[in-house]
């Protein structure tokens, strides 16, 4: 029974939308016969749920809510609600919260069906940790994201959540797949959200992050609390990077484990999908076709580049979490702006683009023209300029303080 085709159809019923079976047939990769048979057999209207009459009934979207938006325990509701009013016992809210968390488990929702190019979904694997060949303990994140429809699957190894690193994971994730879905359905992250979604409220997206929707051309979805289902396909891509375990005390440093995250990435998108029972890559070319384009780079490195001020100290440096960074002398006691680029670090005075380093883990970082600015300027002030060149090559160099 191809569920995917009889939520679609439950769907068009409820819009009262009559389809066109061969469109239907295209889009749900099925013969247009089956798509009508579903559609014909699958006419019962939806059942309405009734409230049953009780001393509880007025209280239920308050202990609804509760639940929804703040977890909370039957025993704390029940002390809310008798603020309220509420005169009935303790255990007819405990069977009541009970019951309604079971039925949100439980409960399919239609509207995050996976048609081709519907719908991808994104979810984080927070902190995890894994050892390298020298003992070296690494807390990393891992980005997911999964196209619905063919289950084309990216991750991403990062070491922080920040927007921004949301933003550039997301950007891959599209690139990665040849463009972007009509929708992208996210779990409560502070990133994406400033509210929650509840029985009486609506999500409140974070302002920036509807910007980088709307000229990505992507509809954002947030799920509510106890949906597992809505986001199932990306729940399940968070147990197959379980797999990355095997790897521990096997790698040798950060990069390496990073091509290993990759390589996994690869594996799983040309393995055998048990739900859909083909390689994902295989469905992949297909799905393109209803993907939409992936904006220019401008669009792009608006949300995707980290920019910030810093002042250039007395030495002619910026520091950079905890690194410096030379800069040429005249700029001494001015405000600059810092973007990274990807493993890049510009640093623009105005628009003007005055120096770029490699972003390094060594304390000192010089340019060699910085470098005999600033001895010129103070330590080697009475050499000549040969013996300074030759003090910086040598002795900047041997001392791995030199960048370029």
């Amino acid at each position: 029974m191809r569920t995917d085709i009889i939520t679609e159809i439950e769907r068009l019923k409820i819009m009262d939308i009559k389809p066109n079976f061969s469109e239907l047939a295209r889009r749900l990769n099925c013969d247009r016969r089956t798509a009508a048979k579903y559609y014909n057999c699958n006419s019962a209207p939806p059942k309405k749920v009734v409230i049953k009459e009780s001393i509880l009934k007025e209280y239920i979207p308050i202990i609804e809510d509760k639940v929804d938006k703040c977890s909370a325990s039957a025993m704390a509701i029940y002390r809310f609600i008798q603020t309220k009013g509420y005169t009935g016992k303790y255990g007819l809210v405990k069977n009541y919260v009970r019951s309604y968390k079971t039925k949100q488990v439980n409960k399919a929702t239609i509207r995050f069906e996976t048609l081709p190019g519907f719908q991808g979904q994104v979810d984080w694997k927070e902190r995890k940790t894994m050892i390298s060949k020298h003992g070296e303990i690494i807390e990393f994140n891992l980005f997911l994201y999964v196209l619905g429809y063919s289950r084309t699957k990216y991750i991403e190894l990062t070491f922080d959540k920040s927007q921004t690193t949301l933003f550039k994971c997301l950007n891959n994730a599209f690139k990665y797949t040849g463009g972007i879905p009509k929708q992208v359905l996210f779990d409560n992250m502070r990133t994406v959200v400033d509210q929650s979604r509840t029985k009486l409220s609506s999500v409140v997206f974070n302002s920036k992050f509807e910007y980088f929707a709307k000229d990505f051309g992507f509809e954002p979805v947030a799920c509510m609390p106890y949906r597992p289902q809505t986001k199932g396909k990306v729940e399940a891509l968070a147990k197959l990077t379980n797999r990355l375990d095997v790897y521990n005390y096997e790698f040798q440093d950060e990069q390496e484990l990073i091509n290993i995250v990759k390589q996994l990435n690869h594996d799983l998108n040309n393995e055998l999908s048990q739900a859909i029972n083909e390689p994902p890559i295989n469905r992949l070319n297909m799905e393109k076709e209803y993907l939409r384009p992936i904006p220019n780079n401008q669009v792009i490195e608006t949300y995707t580049s980290l920019e910030k001020t810093y002042s250039v100290s007395k030495e002619s440096m910026i520091t950079y979490k905890g690194n410096k960074y030379s800069v040429p002398l005249h700029y001494i006691d001015k405000k600059v702006k810092v973007k990274v680029v990807n493993s890049t670090l510009q640093i623009y005075l105005g628009t003007d683009l005055i120096a770029t380093h490699s972003i390094s883990k060594k304390f000192l970082n010089y340019r060699k023209n910085d470098a005999i600015e600033i001895l010129q300027s103070d330590a080697l002030k009475y050499r000549s300029s040969m013996e300074i060149e030759s003090f910086v090559e040598n002795t900047l160099k041997n001392l791995d303080m030199l960048i370029t």
